[in-house]
């Protein structure tokens, strides 16, 4: 359980799921086309779920996961979907490498915001 302080900081997990002969791309447009990534998007708490292709690596696809907090993130791996997503995992025989981060409350500092284009 997430302890207080948590819970007002969004927390964004980055899984690079790698294989070989292109069975991560093929693995996240399973998880599109089978409406898992729609559910999941759904879940209470779910901020960002989205698939990104590196240019200089055909093998691995990146899981950029957002959430509202630790409970969220809980519950979503409590949920059923984790059962889907592990059965595709395993079908595309995909390694990871995850990194996680915390929102800094703090906003942008100012010396970086001219670097900034909106």
């Amino acid at each position: 359980m997430a302890d207080q302080g948590d819970q007002d900081m969004a927390i964004t997990i980055n899984i690079y799921y790698t294989g070989t002969d292109g069975s991560a791309r093929k693995f996240a447009e399973e998880m599109v086309s089978t409406g898992v990534v729609k559910t999941i998007r759904e879940e209470a708490g779910n901020l960002k779920y989205d698939y990104f292709f590196p240019m200089d690596d055909a093998e691995t696809v990146l899981l950029i996961d957002s959430w509202e907090n630790q409970e969220a993130i809980d519950l979503h791996h409590a949920s059923p979907m984790m059962g889907k997503i592990m059965k595709l995992r395993k079908k595309y025989d995909l390694h990871m490498r995850v990194e996680r981060y915390i929102t800094d409350d703090g906003g942008i500092p100012q010396a970086d915001k001219e670097f900034i284009r909106k």
